[in-house]
């Protein structure tokens, strides 16, 4: 059953629209010292072949402030810069050429401030994204809602947002993100309810790893499944390539975007003769710049594999020591179990290309 999303005026981060109905993008943000211009730009490349399509950048200081004109030349993915208390870093981030402001407008100076801010965004067609987190929520919006609490996380948003509608500036995206799912959940859904503007969704610090995967993709997917969202970011300690890969597997599951390798291995058991835990490992790992959306199989054993390989676009069933390699359904050739990832590797590479080819054959 298709999900149906919550209808959202439309926003443009660069290139990328976000709401009104565009799919569903999947952001980062670089953990380099954006003064670092080639680290920066190393890693915003490895973010864009992963498939990232928006990229958030620390803005510290006048010199992080001063690189971003030097980044944003050598990348063609769109670029927001994080501001925190000081306008005049959100003036430079623009002057410098990005495509989105992450700021609140009620910590960056007084009035004046905010509207030479807003004035240089709108004259840029920038969005900005409002972004409440609950570990730093504003004491009068904590006193008047009980604590941490998700009344308090929105009733600190639509401060921040009336403060640009009174400038009529309407370019806007919100995110409330706690490291709590509950409060996360709480927040987006009572937010839902008031605003038509595009919500970024995440679980803010959620930890490395699995344990953080699994809980952005509980909090996100439950939105997702909902309707709520529009962009999402899944926060993981760690390389940030690997959010990308997370944020990807999240909108698949629910069937709201394919990019990339599907892959599908077996949980193994006693029955299982290969070691599919370490082809499957490798092939994940170096798959992930293919986008073409591609079911990749790697089954141990002769009682689900030969069935789960033959669905698949390219897999391998295991046998004693070796595999049965599949394509599309009809198996290949035998391959020695220590050939296996190598060969299946190939395989779903020589059939991308082959795909594309075809493609562009066809235009």
């Amino acid at each position: 059953m298709a999900v149906r999303r919550r209808p959202t005026r439309q926003v443009y981060v660069g290139h990328v629209a976000v709401g009104g109905g565009a799919p569903i993008s999947v952001q980062s943000m670089t953990n380099t010292d954006t003064r670092d211009v080639a680290a920066t730009v190393a890693q915003i490349q490895r973010l864009s072949r992963a498939g990232c399509e928006i990229v958030r950048l620390a803005v510290p200081d006048t010199a992080a402030a001063a690189a971003l004109a030097a980044i944003k030349k050598q990348v063609e993915i769109p670029i927001v810069a994080d501001i925190h208390f000081d306008y005049r870093l959100a003036l430079a981030a623009l002057e410098a050429g990005v495509d989105g402001l992450r700021l609140n407008p009620g910590n960056i100076g007084g009035p004046e401030k905010v509207r030479a801010v807003v004035k240089e965004a709108a004259a840029r067609q920038v969005p900005i994204r409002i972004g409440v987190n609950a570990g730093s929520l504003e004491k009068e919006a904590m006193a008047a809602h009980g604590g941490v609490t998700a009344a308090a996380m929105v009733a600190s948003a639509l401060k921040h947002v009336r403060i640009l509608e009174d400038m009529g500036f309407y370019d806007i995206k919100i995110s409330l993100k706690a490291a709590e799912v509950p409060l996360m959940l709480e927040a987006y859904r009572r937010i839902a309810e008031v605003v038509d503007y595009p919500l970024h969704l995440g679980v803010t610090e959620a930890g490395p790893g699995l344990a953080g995967a699994v809980k952005s993709a509980v909090g996100i997917g439950i939105l997702l499944s909902e309707g709520i969202g529009d962009t999402i970011r899944v926060s993981l300690t760690g390389d940030p390539v690997q959010e990308v890969v997370a944020g990807f597997a999240i909108l698949s599951s629910l069937g709201l975007r394919h990019r990339g390798i599907d892959l599908i291995s077996c949980p193994t058991c006693g029955r299982c003769q290969i070691d599919v835990e370490g082809v499957a490992a490798r092939v994940q790992q170096e798959l992930q710049d293919i986008p073409k959306p591609l079911k990749v199989a790697v089954m141990g054993c002769a009682v689900n594999g030969p069935g789960e390989a033959r669905q698949a676009d390219v897999g391998i069933a295991g046998g004693p020591g070796f595999g049965l390699l599949f394509r599309h359904g009809r198996p290949v050739r035998k391959i020695e179990e220590g050939d296996m990832a190598r060969v299946l590797i190939e395989e779903v590479r020589r059939l991308a290309a082959e795909e594309e080819e075809d493609k562009d054959a066809h235009k």
